[in-house]
């Protein structure tokens, strides 16, 4: 039987969300993700991870929202399809895709 794995998490950044939005695209761009959506106008992003021998890829969905002139709220949520068998290798690895996308953003915010 399938299943959805969800993990998501939210961050505010002390930057101007036209900023912070470049930086997100630079993020998903230095990734090895396909990138499937991008909505310049919503500030949503879609992506979609690899697939190896025993799990198969997430679909990663990146929104951002201006909470003021200053700060902008990113928010990242991970989506994996497992199976009873492929959960037990898979565990942990949609947070990790989640932290990696955070990881590489703060790269990109601190250049």
């Amino acid at each position: 039987m399938a299943y959805l794995r969800k993990e998501k998490e939210t961050i505010e950044i002390e930057q101007p969300i036209c900023k912070i939005w470049s930086a997100i695209q630079e993020a998903l761009r230095s990734t090895d993700w396909i990138i499937e959506e991008v909505d310049d106008e919503a500030y949503h992003a879609k992506a979609k991870t690899k697939s190896t021998f025993m799990s198969y890829g997430s679909v990663i969905l990146v929104d951002a929202c201006s909470v003021d002139k200053k700060t902008t709220r990113v928010s990242v949520s991970a989506e994996t399809p497992v199976t009873t068998i492929t959960s037990v290798f898979d565990f942990g690895r949609t947070r990790d895709r989640i932290d990696l996308f955070l990881l590489q953003l703060s790269k990109q915010l601190a250049t």
